[in-house]
């Protein structure tokens, strides 16, 4: 086999891996997806103000918060899984997540008083969320490792971390119908704690 022929086959079979690991990856993604919703709608009942919440703007941005959270990291995570890919420039788009959070804080610092911050900080039950959210985010964390390992990434405790945020992500898009705190506050506060990493 001469030089030409090697290149052409090498070419070929990283083809087949990249296919193989994007079916790996959403097959995983579906999964990790579907296990955090049952786990968190067989387990937790809906919050008693849910068809009022879901229309108010701070319910929503937490909402938000996590989708984004979530398709970023996983944006990112199957980048990271590849060897050779330029992952600098989709870190951009993790960061969208945090600067939508900041934003929000800041526009809660000033609508509402300060005597209220620590309240809407402490939230009534954040060590119950706290638990929560790492327990149920566990079985999501795991099906994504193993896709991790599907791939060949390069910088493993990034990827790690990145892992442990769409996990996060994840299971914060399904946990936001069960908790009742929906300041920003809260949001910046605790469910930058909840993803098992």
């Amino acid at each position: 086999m001469d030089t030409t022929e090697l290149i052409k086959a090498l070419a070929a079979d990283n083809r087949k891996s990249i296919l193989s690991l994007a079916y790996v990856w959403w097959g995983s993604i579906v999964m990790a997806t579907a296990i955090a919703a049952a786990i968190v709608f067989l387990t937790l009942t809906a919050r008693p103000d849910i068809e009022v919440a879901v229309e108010t703007p701070r319910f929503l941005f937490k909402l938000v918060f996590a989708i984004s959270l979530a398709a970023s990291a996983f944006y990112l995570i199957r980048m990271l899984s590849r060897p050779g890919e330029d992952s600098r420039r989709t870190i951009v788009f993790l960061s969208i997540a945090p600067a939508m959070l900041a934003v929000a804080v800041i526009l809660e610092l000033m609508l509402v008083p300060p005597d209220t911050w620590p309240a809407r900080m402490m939230g009534a039950n954040n060590l119950y969320c706290l638990f929560a959210i790492w327990l149920i985010g566990l079985a999501p964390l795991t099906i994504i490792v193993v896709a991790l390992r599907h791939g060949a990434p390069t910088r493993p405790v990034l990827s790690g971390a990145v892992a442990g945020l769409l996990a996060g992500g994840i299971t914060a898009t399904f946990y936001v119908a069960h908790c009742a705190a929906d300041s920003p506050l809260f949001v910046a506060i605790w469910y930058t704690l909840l993803s098992p990493h």
